[in-house]
């Protein structure tokens, strides 16, 4: 066989005479200017990567009218009862066309976050009795984070 062909390969690249980080390095080379990442794509995984909170505890879906309602005749666009727990903290939504309406249990102030997508979080505060309510419906998935004055509560993501 010709050894000229395997001329200028590092000899300190392996066993098999192929050099696998130089070969990394010339692929993103390559594919950053065929195939370049969308910019919005990396914000939303940068924006997707800060919402992961290791002391946020996460708040699971109980009760969901459209699956757990028995439906009501004549009513054509009920709104969306959803449930929420995490051990004594509960959280109960109705999702409408005109936006969301809710409470934390046991009733307590809280800062509220609806996270939906790659939009900024929408900030909301529930008052003395834990009531919060937001005029924008979320559109496509959503999920709410809750700061109490003692812990973060994540809720699971859903669609709206």
């Amino acid at each position: 066989m010709n050894d000229d062909v395997f001329d200028g390969v590092d000899d300190d690249a392996g066993d098999d005479g192929f050099d696998c980080d130089r070969l990394e390095e010339e692929l993103r080379a390559a594919a950053a200017i065929l195939d370049p990442v969308p910019a919005e794509l990396c914000r939303i995984a940068v924006e997707a990567y800060a919402l992961y909170d290791l002391d946020a505890r996460i708040a699971e879906l109980t009760f969901d009218s459209l699956v757990d309602a028995i439906p009501v005749r004549g009513v054509m666009d009920p709104p969306r009862m959803l449930t929420f727990r995490t051990g004594e903290l509960t959280v109960d939504v109705e999702v409408t066309s005109e936006g969301l309406l809710g409470q934390v249990l046991p009733p307590q102030t809280a800062r509220i976050e609806v996270l939906n997508g790659p939009q900024p979080a929408a900030p909301l505060t529930a008052d003395d009795l834990g009531r919060f309510a937001c005029d924008a419906p979320p559109a496509g998935p959503f999920a709410l984070r809750l700061r109490t004055g003692a812990e973060v509560v994540v809720t699971e993501w859903l669609r709206a």
